[in-house]
């Protein structure tokens, strides 16, 4: 009995020790639960006030990062080119100089450099002793006529009568045919130089076009043998665009090649066409050789003696990085992009550009496609992050 009781006695110190055991490992798992909540809610407290931190810390505010756009770099196709320079000159199948045909005094110019004439308009009057000397002819001539074709209805009474020979019939109708195309040549020559009443002779535009040259002046004395024109016109429909071409691009022009052509006057306008003519000689005082490009134009944009920067293209299967060029920075001799991570987050990372060319820059090394990068403000951003 007593062992029964010993054994009982045992057994009950047993369950006090597993009791207690599992109150202090229940007590342990609650402190260390604790202690990890403690940990977690620090380190998310941390996390949350280095995201101020660094969102105070960030120069750029963010409505101005929220508003900015984002390029995507992309993969294109990379475009050679040859860049030119040039100008604009009127189509010379469609230029014509008009010289002075008589002498004289010039009375009135009625036309100025750039108006848009018709084609007969009147573009200027000069008093003429030649128009008054073909006055004068044309006054006999027209006499003669009248003389010979009494002359010939006479003769021809006469022969139909038996009073006259053949001879002296064909005699008469020589003389009247003789006398009528004095007249018509003297008639035209008035035509020609434009003679009219009291000699005067009028200059008058033989096409519709612009007046893009004037050597004209009232009171002016003129001669017909005065070498320089009195007026040039251009129909301007058509222009020609002349480049020059340096010796170490020569092998990169070739006839056909398309081009692209900006000029000053419309810096965002591009125009675009084919190289139509390759002159295969070099200036002698420049060294450069020239080609031409025939452009329509409809709206007369372009004005003859235009700069214009010429660009042959020739486009290329390799793929390459492309972004905006607008969106490179250049700094200390070296290229930069503003890449966006987030909107606390822009890093400035260098470049290496391989060719700029119509509004995009081929890059090299330096990015991956698909990445982010500012599209404005870019160096506003730039130097308020190197502060």
């Amino acid at each position: 009995m007593g062992k029964i009781k010993l054994c009982n006695w045992s057994s009950d110190i047993s369950l006090i020790r597993c009791a207690m055991f599992e109150k202090k490992f229940i007590s342990r798992v609650a402190t260390r639960i604790c202690v990890g909540l403690t940990l977690l809610i620090s380190v998310s407290c941390q996390h949350h006030t280095s995201q101020l931190q660094a969102a105070n810390d960030f120069p750029i505010s963010d409505s101005l990062m929220t508003a900015i756009p984002l390029d995507t770099v992309t993969m294109k196709p990379f475009i050679d080119a040859v860049t030119l320079n040039g100008k604009v000159t009127a189509d010379e199948n469609k230029v014509i100089h008009v010289y002075p045909m008589v002498s004289g005094k010039v009375l009135d110019v009625k036309a100025s450099l750039g108006d848009y004439v018709h084609r007969g308009q009147e573009l200027a009057t000069i008093m003429s002793g030649d128009i008054a000397s073909y006055q004068a002819d044309l006054i006999q001539a027209t006499s003669d006529v009248n003389v010979a074709k009494k002359n010939l209805d006479a003769t021809k009474d006469l022969y139909e009568g038996g009073l006259a020979s053949a001879k002296d019939y064909a005699t008469a109708q020589a003389q009247y045919e003789s006398a009528l195309a004095n007249l018509k040549r003297i008639q035209q020559l008035l035509q020609i130089n434009g003679g009219g009443h009291q000699s005067v002779s009028v200059i008058r535009s033989p096409i519709d076009g612009f007046i893009i040259n004037r050597q004209i002046n009232p009171d002016m004395m003129i001669r017909p043998d005065n070498s320089n024109e009195l007026f040039t016109i251009s129909d301007l429909k058509n222009v020609w665009v002349i480049a020059n071409v340096y010796e170490s691009n020569i092998p990169d022009v070739h006839v056909k090649d398309s081009v692209q052509i900006t000029t000053l006057a419309y810096p965002d306008k591009v125009f675009r066409g084919q190289i139509s003519q390759v002159m295969h000689v070099l200036d002698p005082a420049n060294k450069v050789m020239q080609v031409r490009i025939v452009l329509p134009n409809p709206d007369y944009l372009l004005k003859p003696e235009m700069f214009a920067s010429v660009t042959v293209v020739h486009p290329d299967k390799q793929l390459m990085m492309c972004i905006p060029d607008k969106d490179l920075i250049f700094d200390h001799s070296r290229y930069y992009v503003l890449v966006y991570h987030g909107k606390h987050h822009v890093e400035i990372r260098p470049v290496e550009v391989q060719k700029e060319i119509n509004g995009k820059a081929f890059i090299l090394s330096g990015l991956k496609p698909g990445e982010l990068i500012l599209g404005d403000q870019q160096l506003l951003i730039y130097q308020a992050l190197n502060q």
